[in-house]
């Protein structure tokens, strides 16, 4: 099986033909990666006898801290790196083509928003600008540029500035015919948008606010639903929005609002039993967040995360809290 016939599926794909890819892209990294196959010789486990998604093992996410991960022999164009608290390991994602992750990502986000040039974006992402090999500041510089490079931008603590700027964007907006007029979206992290909450509360109509998680021990930590009420009572919004993202994945999921969050084509999440990782869990039951990113082609696409979380019948999922690592069990025969 060819790289080049996969990614061409990937960037095709609808939704009847994401089974039988990830089946075929299971195949290809089970063969092609001598970290999977490892583990899948572990685990006792024979590819030919993978035929249904439910059988296909998920990689501990905790590897990514330890070993490079690779489908194939290429020379990575990034690394994309985790945040971490001093002296704690991070994640290294290997990046093996920029544009192929841009334009994935520009599709998951056009899938949910409409296209980019009709949008302003406005990041509140402080610790993420202070450090190196963010992802996620990747994904929105493109953001920026396709959209509306002249009015959007990054904000570090010039919280002023940021609200100075979208009221001018909604003056200019108020000029224009309802189809020119620029979608205004305030992306943070949850401790720049409480902070921003308390120094400058009042309501911003017309205005997404969409929050990417993480205090970076600046805050207490909040439960999602904790900080949507904190922050809609602050902004007078009914909804607050959400992206779901990590260095480990090229995809992403978004929330309109209430925490449900809805993943982009190339990503589909299961849950597992907390005490039997090789275990699926039925709908609407809490479990251990499974992920199927079909984007990360040339890595793995198949991640045990340490998130708990339901999924729901129709793909959309929660999130609920993390794993305690007491509670880890079987699966992570590489760790060690």
């Amino acid at each position: 099986m060819e790289r080049d016939s996969l990614i061409k599926r990937v960037n095709a794909l609808k939704d009847q033909h994401f089974l039988p890819l990830a089946l075929d892209i299971f195949h290809y990294q089970a063969t092609n990666n001598p970290l999977y196959a490892q583990f899948l010789d572990l685990l006792g486990i024979k590819q030919e006898r993978v035929q249904q998604l439910a059988h296909i093992p998920f990689l501990p996410i905790e590897l990514f801290k330890k070993y490079k991960i690779q489908t194939g022999h290429w020379d990575p164009t990034l690394v994309f790196t985790s945040s971490g608290t001093t002296g704690s390991a991070t994640s290294h994602h290997l990046l093996r083509d920029r544009t192929f992750y841009r334009e994935n990502t520009r599709r998951a986000f056009e899938h949910f928003y409409g296209k980019l040039d009709h949008q302003v974006i406005l990041a509140l992402l402080p610790a993420y600008l202070e450090r190196e090999g963010s992802s996620l500041i990747f994904m929105v510089e493109d953001f920026i540029e396709q959209s509306d490079p002249e009015q959007g931008g990054f904000f570090l603590y010039n919280e002023a500035d940021l609200l100075a700027r979208i009221a001018a964007i909604q003056t200019r907006n108020q000029a224009l015919a309802a189809p020119l007029r620029k979608q205004i979206i305030v992306l943070g992290v949850s401790f720049a948008l409480l902070d921003l909450a308390e120094n400058h509360p009042g309501a911003l109509a017309d205005v997404i606010i969409m929050e990417t998680g993480g205090m970076k021990g600046r805050r207490a930590e909040l439960t999602r639903p904790e900080l949507h009420a904190v922050l809609g009572k602050a902004f007078g919004q009914e909804n607050i929005h959400s992206e779901y993202g990590m260095t480990e994945l090229l995809s992403q999921a978004y929330s309109p609002g209430k925490g449900i969050f809805y993943p982009a084509p190339t990503m589909r999440v299961l849950t597992r039993e907390i005490t039997d990782p090789l275990a699926l869990t039925t709908t609407a039951r809490s479990g251990v967040i499974n992920i199927v990113d079909l984007a990360n082609l040339d890595t793995i696409s198949f991640i045990a995360t340490e998130d708990i979380g339901k999924v729901y019948a129709d793909g959309s999922f929660e999130i609920l809290g993390r794993l305690d690592a007491g509670d880890v069990r079987g699966c992570n025969l590489l760790v060690e």
